[in-house]
C-alpha cells in the first residue's frame, strides 16, 4: 500500500454470532494502533452475515483495507461469502497455527473466525497471529497464483 494510513487499517464486520468478538477486537485493533473499518453489526440482534461481510471484502478487495476479520457462529458462511470476491482469500481458522499458515502459505487476507467454536482469547491470539504473519511467497506464490478463478 502506498497510503501509510492503509498499512494499518482492518476492515472487520461478522453477524450477531460474532458481536461480542468483534467488540473485543476491535478495542484490542484500536489500542495496538490500528484504524478499524467496522462492518457491523452494531448489535447482537440477528443478522444476516452477507451483508457485514460483502463491505469487509470490498474494502480489502479496493485497498482500503490490509485485512480483513470476519466472525460469525461456524465461521463457514462468512468465509464463502467474502470468498465469493475474486480478489480475497478468506481462511476460515479454529487455532493460532492455522492462523499462521493460512498467512505463510496462502496469503490470506481474511480471517474468518468460528466464535461458536473457539474461545474470545483463542480468537484474540489468532487476531494478533494473522497480523503479525509474513506472506513466505517463494514455492507459495506459484500455488497462490493459481487460486483465482478466470
Amino acid at each position: 500500500m502506498e497510503n501509510n494510513n492503509q498499512e494499518k487499517t482492518i476492515a472487520i464486520g461478522g453477524d450477531h454470532a460474532g458481536f461480542d468478538y468483534k467488540t473485543s477486537i476491535i478495542h484490542w485493533l484500536r489500542r495496538n494502533g490500528y484504524k478499524v473499518i467496522d462492518a457491523g453489526p452494531d448489535t447482537d440482534t440477528s443478522t444476516d452475515y452477507p451483508d457485514h461481510v460483502h463491505p469487509v471484502a470490498n474494502a480489502v478487495e479496493k485497498g482500503e483495507a490490509i485485512l480483513g476479520i470476519i466472525i460469525c457462529g461456524s465461521g463457514n458462511g462468512a468465509a464463502m461469502t467474502a470468498n465469493k470476491h475474486q480478489g480475497i482469500r478468506a481462511a476460515l481458522c479454529w487455532n493460532n497455527e492455522l492462523a499462521s499458515l493460512a498467512r505463510q502459505h496462502n496469503d490470506a487476507n481474511i480471517l474468518s473466525i468460528p466464535a461458536r467454536f473457539v474461545s474470545e482469547a483463542e480468537a484474540m491470539a489468532m487476531v494478533q497471529t494473522f497480523l503479525e504473519t509474513p506472506f513466505e511467497g517463494g514455492r507459495h506464490q506459484r500455488r497462490v497464483d493459481k487460486i483465482r478463478c478466470s
